[in-house]
Parts: structure tokens; C-alpha cells; sequence
């Protein structure tokens, strides 16, 4: 298929947004029949699995904020800030941020299952299957060449966006619910 003007042909990301819309639907899925436990991950030092979780979540968040400076920064956005070793940043604080969420979405998905009995979690249920979903999607996405210059940007920004709503209907709440303890 030819590429169009602005970028790489316009099937190019069909793939990965089927693969992603694949990954965020099993998992969905599968908390939605999985019997939950009521444990899954917890951590010496922590009061409680939720705990161990929610400081995981915070962690996973202040790495996807520095994602999101050193994006800024790559791209020159940071009024002329663009250290070399931007790069570099953004690549290891996104593998951290996510490294982080791996046992948050298993004691979720293991211990907790799809929940829906209020706005809040079927919010943060929804949310945590769609991050999956997109980080999947972006991770097929980079290295495709001549994508047009949106791309990684919108896709990278709904990554972003997303892991900060699981992290507000879930570790921000829970701060503001009951206090920010380990």
C-alpha cells in the first residue's frame, strides 16, 4: 500500500490496534470469569496486599510523569531543553513504570477479578484492561517506520492518560480514603 503524505499507509497500525484491543479484552475477560482470591502479591513492610498495590501504582505514575518530561524534552518542547540523555530517560523510566504495573494488574486481575460494583471500580477495571490494551499497541507501534508524526505522541499520551485515571481511581483514592500509610 502506498504511504500516505504525512506517514506510514494508513493500515499500518491496524495490527497493532487489533493485537491491543485482543490483549485488553482477555484480560477483561478473563477477571471477569477468574474466581477472585482475595490475595495475590504481597510485600514484607506493607500493612496489606492494597497497600503493597497502591504504593506499586504511585510508583508506576511518578515514572510515567518523568516519561512524560522526558518526551517533552526529546521533542524540544521544554523551552529549549533537550538534554542528550533525554532519550535514554524516557526509555528506562517507561520499562520501570511498567515493570511496576506487572504485579499491580496480577493481584487486580488474580485476587480481585473485573469489578463493577460502583462507578470507581468498573472506572479503574476498564482503565486497567484499556492500559494493557494501548501499551500494547504502542510497543508494536515503535518500531514501524514512517509513521506520521501524531502517532507516537497520541498513542504515547493515551498511555499516559490512562495509567494516570487507574492511578487516581485507585491509589488516589485510596490515600484520600485512608491515609497515606504502608
Amino acid at each position: 500500500m502506498p504511504s500516505t503524505g504525512s506517514g506510514a499507509p494508513p493500515a499500518s497500525l491496524l495490527v497493532p490496534l487489533l493485537v491491543g484491543a485482543a490483549v485488553a479484552v482477555a484480560l477483561g475477560a478473563y477477571g471477569r470469569m477468574h474466581q477472585p482470591t482475595g490475595i495475590a502479591v504481597n510485600v514484607a513492610g506493607f500493612s496489606s496486599p492494597q497497600t503493597v498495590k497502591v504504593w506499586l501504582g504511585t510508583g508506576a505514575a511518578f515514572f510515567a510523569v518523568v516519561q512524560l518530561l522526558s518526551a517533552l524534552a526529546m521533542w524540544g518542547r521544554l523551552g529549549g531543553f533537550s538534554p542528550s540523555w533525554a532519550g535514554g530517560l524516557h526509555r528506562w523510566s517507561g520499562r520501570v513504570a511498567f515493570l511496576l504495573t506487572v504485579p499491580v494488574a496480577v493481584h487486580c486481575l488474580y485476587a480481585l477479578g473485573f469489578a463493577d460494583y460502583d462507578l470507581r471500580t468498573l472506572l479503574h477495571s476498564l482503565l486497567g484492561c484499556l492500559f494493557f490494551g494501548v501499551f500494547t499497541m504502542k510497543m508494536l507501534a515503535l518500531p514501524k517506520r514512517g509513521l506520521a508524526g501524531w502517532v507516537l505522541p497520541v498513542v504515547g499520551g493515551l498511555v499516559f492518560t490512562v495509567l494516570m485515571g487507574i492511578w487516581v481511581t485507585s491509589s488516589l483514592w485510596y490515600f484520600t480514603t485512608f491515609g497515606v500509610g504502608t
